[in-house]
């Protein structure tokens, strides 16, 4: 399975490319983000968007502080939406909450009439897992978001990580050109995965330039055929799916902070 994954060119920003919002230095440490997945009929598209759009301009009337970046779905299904903020600490979410509630009742009221289902996720950074682009690009505007779902108990678990750590160490010791970063959900119920994998690029060619699939080469070249088949084997043995698909950000449904 992860060959196929890693071979479509997986990864991308939906989770990590968001723009933080400006809150200060204490967000500048947070690794913990959150993602909304909208689900909406073909029918209802305009005035959903318009009720987006009412709820952002009640965000900025209340100056709040946190940027929600918007993505629409491109592959897999063209009728979700998504909406990400981080990231940021667990604490600065409660300060998102309490600031935000002045806007509650117009996306009760404008947005959620037109919602046919919603599901939300808290996910965290995983440095070990990574191999994160030194900058992101200032504009978001393609990525590919990769859910990875394991066996159930422990042991699928730490045999995954142990050896998704030794694809990130080899792609930062062959200074490798495709950078991607790992998350882990934390209570995203049976609509998420256990892990994302994401990456972000600046323009389609970019996109349809890079070389993931040249992965296990990287690999190879690092620790050798035999260590590389070991790590592709126990990596395939602890992964019951893998589901990729493709975003493209949207500027119109943007909340972005005000600056300082």
């Amino acid at each position: 399975m992860l060959a196929r994954i890693m071979t479509s060119c997986v990864a991308s920003a939906l989770v990590l490319s968001a723009a933080t919002g400006a809150i200060g230095a204490e967000a500048e440490k947070g690794t913990v983000t959150r993602v909304y997945n909208d689900n909406v009929a073909p029918a209802d598209q305009v005035a959903y968007e318009a009720g987006v759009k009412a709820y952002n301009k009640c965000l900025a009337d209340h100056g709040f502080k946190y940027t929600w970046t918007a993505w629409g779905h491109e592959t897999g299904n063209t009728y979700l939406y998504s909406y990400v903020t981080g990231p940021h600490t667990w604490a600065d979410f409660d300060k998102m909450q309490e600031s935000g509630q002045a806007c509650d009742d117009t996306w009760r009221k404008e947005a959620n009439p037109h919602l046919k289902g919603e599901v939300s996720a808290f996910v965290e950074l995983q440095p070990e897992l990574s191999y994160p682009a030194k900058e992101n690009p200032a504009k978001p505007f393609v990525m590919n978001v990769v859910f990875f779902k394991l066996k159930h108990g422990r042991e699928p678990m730490e045999m995954w990580t142990e050896n998704f750590k030794k694809i990130a160490a080899a792609a930062e010791k062959a200074k490798w050109p495709n950078h991607f970063t790992v998350q882990r959900v934390r209570s995203g119920g049976t609509d998420f995965p256990d892990y994302v994998l994401t990456a972000q690029y600046k323009t389609w060619a970019d996109y349809g330039a890079n070389t993931l699939a040249n992965v296990w080469k990287m690999v190879e070249g690092v620790y050798g055929k035999q260590d590389t088949d070991a790590i592709r084997k126990a990596l395939n043995d602890a992964t019951e799916d893998i589901t990729p698909h493709l975003d493209r950000y949207n500027a119109d449904l943007t909340y972005t902070a005000p600056s300082k």
